[in-house]
């Protein structure tokens, strides 16, 4: 067995795998999976700045996440840190990079979103059996990859439509005003006008959902009575039930999504927007389903070391 730890530095969290390579099946046996919301794409959409709040509390997850690697015997070269689309749009992402190695002693990647689409569909296909045609969307804080193959990818598109940006974007009122759930929905057709541009996005036979928002719609959908990663792996969401979830979180303050056993708390603000994100994938596509997956660009980032 060979042991990795990866880590992906998103807008809204940072999560950690700590992780086995089976030198036979190469699929990785998890030993720790823990996810910090530290919102780091904080006004970023905005001021083209991480805020020194956000960085805070990255570095203090990051410390966390120190112990947990030191406790399980995971050397610095076999530690990969991946930043994503936060990262990329911040002016003054040296900050960053500075304090991860001081804490972590490795150099956060601030990787393309070609690089996040592709580690995102290893991640999310590696257990996936058949030939057929995979559409993987990840729904992300700062943006949402499109990517279509089956064991290998065939296109990719990053495009910046993510829960958080689109929030901090548009939303004034709670519940979102008409004329801003508009606005979302024509933000997110228009990202997908540029995605269709290099990915056959109507064309592949599976939808396969990855990240936060999604896996917070599908538990809804199954009416969870608290989140259940086992139940939603792999569940099998209807664009009906899909449908259902936007209507009701659209009809709901902050408080009454707060309420909602299953969304954490780091998501209440920004799930309306990552919920309307999926909806609109799904009309797009034709797709009369979403086959929801937990694994995703943290799998392939562990992977990649491995």
């Amino acid at each position: 067995m060979t042991r990795v730890a990866g880590i992906d530095c998103g807008t809204n969290s940072i999560r950690l795998l700590v992780a086995d390579l089976h030198p036979e099946t190469g699929e990785l046996v998890e030993l720790d999976r823990r996810m910090t919301i530290v919102r780091l794409g904080q006004g970023v959409d905005k001021t083209g700045r991480l805020a020194p709040e956000a960085l805070e509390r990255t570095f203090a997850a990051c410390r966390e996440y120190a112990e947990v690697i030191k406790e399980f015997g995971v050397g610095t070269d076999r530690l990969r840190f991946v930043a994503t689309s936060a990262s990329r749009d911040a002016e003054n992402r040296e900050d960053f990079v500075r304090g991860v190695v001081e804490i972590l002693g490795v150099e956060p990647e601030v990787i393309t979103g070609d690089q996040e689409a592709e580690f995102s569909f290893t991640g999310a296909t590696g257990e996936l059996h058949g030939a057929d045609r995979r559409l993987v969307v990840d729904i992300g804080g700062g943006s949402t990859e499109f990517v279509v193959g089956n064991k290998h990818v065939e296109a990719a598109r990053s495009v910046d439509i993510g829960c958080v940006r689109l929030t901090e974007r548009h939303v004034r009122h709670d519940p979102p005003a008409a004329e801003e759930v508009a606005a979302i929905r024509a933000d997110v057709r228009a990202a997908m006008d540029l995605a269709a541009e290099t990915v056959p996005i109507t064309e592949a036979e599976t939808l396969v959902g990855l990240a936060g928002s999604v896996t917070t719609v599908a538990a809804i959908a199954l009416g969870l009575p608290e989140y259940d990663s086992e139940r939603v792996h792999h569940s099998r969401i209807s664009r009906a039930q899909v449908d259902e979830v936007v209507a009701r979180l659209l009809g709901s303050t902050h408080d009454e999504r707060a309420a909602i056993p299953v969304i954490h708390p780091g998501r209440v603000d920004v799930i309306v927007a990552g919920a309307l994100v999926l909806a609109e994938i799904m009309e797009r596509t034709g797709a009369a389903e979403v086959v929801v997956s937990e694994h995703d660009i943290l799998d392939g980032i562990a992977l990649s070391v491995a």
